[in-house]
């Protein structure tokens, strides 16, 4: 069994889908708009395999801006190796977006850095 795709609101689509596009190399479909309820969504493909549909209603609330509630926290992508950690984590910090951890080895011992995407969900950097 496996995850076959997670789904995320978003209040731009096309910010989100350059974002992924730029930096962890998604392939996106064209868009899916239902003009009878306003919804329009992208699947984004990655190299591994996996996807992740971005998604917009004209009418969405917002959530917790702590990362501190019940539900989806962040996504992590694999990029390879702690250079390549480090790098992209530099990239993106140099590119405006916010670096919330710098790249380190956790507790249980991953290296991970984390960044949030223009949405200002919590994207995860690791090995």
């Amino acid at each position: 069994m496996k995850i076959e795709h997670i789904a995320i609101y978003v209040r731009d689509l096309n910010i989100a889908k350059k974002f992924y596009e730029t930096y962890f190399n998604a392939k996106s479909t064209s868009l899916y708009h239902n003009k009878n309820t306003g919804f329009k969504s992208y699947f984004l493909h990655f190299e591994s395999g996996s996807r992740l549909e971005i998604m917009n209603l004209p009418i969405l609330e917002e959530r917790n801006k702590n990362n501190k509630h019940i539900g989806l926290i962040h996504l992590a992508f694999s990029v390879g190796n702690k250079d390549k950690v480090d790098q992209l984590t530099e990239q993106l910090r140099a590119d405006g977006y916010e670096v919330v951890s710098n790249p380190r080895t956790t507790g249980d011992g991953y290296y991970e850095s984390c960044v949030l995407d223009p949405e200002g969900n919590l994207i995860e950097i690791t090995i």
